[in-house]
């Protein structure tokens, strides 16, 4: 063992004597500044620049993979040329791969990051694809890979006429991860411009984004499949099995899916809507692709599925109008002149700054009740999410104190005791025998 690590030892110092070892040093090393200057300046220009959205994802990607791009560029070009002044480049045909690898990972981590959210399962996704890469590497530059795929292609079973090897299920998994992600990323990508867009409307928007997140993976998965050489003909029984699956075990994830897509394109619910469904009130904050999320006063999420919305009566209090109608009933004493009491009443409205002026507010006198006089007052509001309780108590309290500075009165039910004469006196009760008193002689 001593011998063999002598002799390696021995090898490194023989290597290291040749030219052609410190020419390639020399090129490694102006490959190294030459790259490095070439991103900084990169680097000063894409500063200048402050894109969003798609164009601030591809610059942030641009700009990881600059630097690891440049050098594989400059690698491979003092490879090419040492190769035909016929001096060895072996230390370059090395390097080239590791930097090729290097841009490759930082770029797969940043698109995993973009296209999904931060979650332990990407985290824990980052250093396994980290490790795929670079174990690839190692295998090509110790010349283990050739023979590796070969021994996982004659691992294969026969089904009719379709070979499949385990080599070709390794690349169907890696190509479909990889095009799921590029998929998953273009649709969020698509996604953030459709919610920067100004012309399009809220339901449009995500209807949009809907459609082209189904088109993007399905596209990626039926790209995978044909990647790899799987005939997309020989799926057409799997599709049936498929649609007979849906028929039943999954018939209402099916109705949910296809309840959203009529949602988004009958605008009847869109983000941003004030609805009332069954007893959950609350504003409309996603539209997903198998439920709604419906945010109460609270601050409480409700889970809605897209079929109850279709199926159920929904009360949708700004489809067509966000103005809502709110009122306030108010009795007075029949003592207090009711006109002076609707003059202010009207005064405690127009103080509101939640109320509308146009409508403007009015005020009923709708009936002469039992205990009093019944007035109503009627306001408009447009804020609705920010709920009723708030501003009917800010009106109520503020009537309350003009008619306690003005002596108007509310009235409690009174009941008046009359006693009418003829009736049967009282029973009276029989006296108590006294004991007799004995007499002095």
């Amino acid at each position: 063992m001593n011998k063999q690590l002598q002799d390696f030892w021995q090898q490194g110092l023989t290597l290291i004597g040749q030219p052609h070892f410190l020419i390639q040093l020399a090129l490694i090393a102006g490959s190294l500044v030459l790259a490095w200057l070439f991103n900084s300046y990169i680097q000063s220009k894409l500063a200048l620049h402050n894109p969003t959205g798609f164009m601030y994802v591809a610059l942030r990607s641009s700009q990881r993979i600059i630097m690891p791009l440049s050098l594989a560029l400059l690698f491979w070009f003092c490879s090419a040329l040492l190769e035909a002044n016929e001096i060895p480049s072996k230390l370059l045909d090395v390097l080239l791969p590791v930097a090729l690898a290097l841009g490759v990972v930082r770029l797969l981590v940043y698109i995993l990051r973009k296209a999904f959210s931060s979650s332990p399962l990407i985290k824990s996704a980052e250093p396994f694809v980290v490790f795929t890469i670079w174990l690839t590497v190692v295998l090509h530059l110790l010349g283990w890979l050739a023979p590796l795929l070969k021994l996982l292609d004659a691992l294969a079973v026969t089904f009719g006429e379709s070979r499949i090897s385990l080599l070709m299920v390794i690349k169907l998994i890696m190509i479909i991860i990889l095009a799921f992600t590029l998929a998953l990323w273009l649709a969020e990508v698509i996604n953030q411009k459709m919610k920067n867009s100004k012309v399009i409307s809220p339901s449009m928007q995500v209807g949009f984004s809907k459609f082209a997140k189904f088109f993007l993976v399905t596209s990626a998965f039926l790209f995978a499949l044909n990647a790899v050489g799987i005939n997309l003909s020989s799926l057409a029984i799997f599709g049936g099995a498929l649609g007979v699956g849906l028929g039943f075990g999954l018939q209402r994830i099916a109705s949910n899916f296809i309840s959203g897509f009529i949602l988004v394109f009958d605008r009847s619910i869109k983000p941003g809507d004030i609805i009332t469904v069954g007893d959950k009130f609350g504003w409309v904050e996603q539209l997903n692709a198998r439920y709604v999320v419906l945010r109460n006063r609270q601050g409480v999420d409700t889970l809605i599925p897209n079929e109850n919305l279709i199926i159920t009566e929904v009360i949708n209090w700004s489809y067509a109008d966000p103005n809502v109608r709110l009122e306030v009933k108010i009795p007075i004493s029949y003592h207090n002149d009711p006109e002076q009491a609707m003059a202010l009443m009207l005064q405690c409205a127009n103080a509101s700054p939640r109320v509308l002026t146009t409508p403007e507010p009015t005020v009923r006198l709708m009936d002469f009740a039992e205990s009093g006089i019944n007035l109503q007052l009627r306001v408009w509001i447009a804020d609705m999410e920010n709920g009723t309780a708030s501003v009917k108590s800010e009106i109520n309290l503020a009537i309350w104190r003009a008619f306690k500075a003005n002596n108007i009165t509310m009235p409690f039910p009174q009941r008046d005791l009359h006693l009418k004469s003829g009736w049967p006196p009282a029973a009276q009760e029989p006296e108590t025998l006294a004991a007799p008193v004995a007499k002095d002689d």
